[in-house]
């Protein structure tokens, strides 16, 4: 069986090392685990004004890898990120032997203005960890059902989808009813984290939780509380759900 962490924590505002540490401190008091997952621009905020706040080197990131090594478990979780004068909301996924898996987010959040300094990523991610398959989604890539859509076999397979994100109070309910819409459409957990606090734009109270293939809510973090939730993937479980019901094999193909 695999566990997987899910961090559900407040975010202080343009301060990358202040966010590591805290994240750190929260890694230290959680339960032994083979993934931890951050929220959607863990390190900074959500800006959707990156100047002086993404970051250009790889200080979060450097941080990321130290931690997976020192904790023989993979690190997730998006950054605001600048590489040769773009900006990408990339997530990084980052197992201990330093390999580094990365999703830049597809639908940026044109309604906030993201689009408008940020460059939208195009492929669908997939990495596998051991024995299981983690499709990497950030926030508002939630409402677009089409592009997390599942298979029941081949390189579009997954196990797991993880979203992270930075998704205020007042949208909250869509945030509940879509997690768990994806989990039963695409037959496959879910996991959704989700930040707590206040930005300059926004209030957040969270919604951290653990999802199974029914739509069932297995585990969830308290609103408003910073906090963490272990949970665990069977996937033996998943597998025999998914063959005695074979909804996958019957997706539309040109999809």
């Amino acid at each position: 069986m695999m566990t997987i962490t899910l961090f559900q924590r407040d975010i202080v505002w343009a301060d990358p090392a202040a966010n590591q540490q805290a994240a750190e401190r929260q890694m230290a008091a959680a339960p032994k685990s083979d993934l931890y997952l951050l929220p959607e621009m863990w390190s900074t905020g959500f800006a959707t004004q990156p100047e002086g706040i993404a970051e250009s080197g790889e200080s979060s990131l450097q941080w990321m890898k130290r931690m997976a090594q020192q904790l023989d478990a993979a690190i997730a979780g998006s950054i605001a990120t600048e590489i040769d004068g773009r900006y990408y909301n990339r997530f990084y996924f980052v197992k201990p032997t330093g390999e580094v898996t990365h999703y830049d987010k597809r639908h940026l959040f044109t309604y906030g203005g993201e689009h408008r300094r940020y460059t939208a990523g195009t492929e669908k991610v997939i990495v596998s960890w051991r024995g299981v398959r983690f499709l990497l989604q950030v926030c508002y890539d939630l409402r677009f059902p089409i592009f997390a859509r599942n298979a029941a076999q081949g390189e579009e397979a997954y196990d797991v989808a993880l979203y992270v994100a930075s998704w205020p109070t007042s949208r909250r309910e869509p945030w509940d009813l879509l997690l768990r819409a994806r989990a039963i459409e695409n037959q496959a957990y879910v996991c959704g984290v989700n930040r707590i606090g206040q930005d300059p734009a926004c209030t957040y109270n969270g919604g951290t939780c653990f999802i199974d293939a029914y739509g069932h809510t297995l585990q969830a973090c308290p609103d408003g509380k910073e906090s963490f939730i272990t949970c665990t993937l069977e996937m033996e479980k998943l597998n025999a759900f998914r063959q005695k019901f074979p909804v996958l094999g019957d997706r539309d193909q040109s999809v």
